[in-house]
């Protein structure tokens, strides 16, 4: 099930590429085909644990699902 735009996701999958790490919590902004008709993106919004935007990356559809009640938030320091 592909998550409702502005809707908090957890990812799926480490993304090491964009420095995303299993579990990372964000927001789905926007969806993207994929330029050549592979899997479609998902735009995500990320924040920090107090709630600033920090950024915006794009990853696949597949990487992200909605937050369930049997989940729990946790912080991590951000990748450098």
């Amino acid at each position: 099930m592909k998550p409702e735009l502005y809707q908090e996701i957890a990812l799926t999958r480490t993304i090491p590429s964009v420095r995303l790490k299993k579990g990372d919590v964000a927001v789905v902004i926007d969806y993207l085909p994929h330029p050549s008709g592979g899997e479609e993106g998902a735009v995500l919004e990320l924040f920090n644990a107090i709630g600033e935007s920090i950024r915006v990356e794009v990853v696949p559809v597949s990487a992200i699902e909605p937050l369930r009640a049997d989940q729990m938030l946790a912080v991590r320091p951000l990748a450098v």
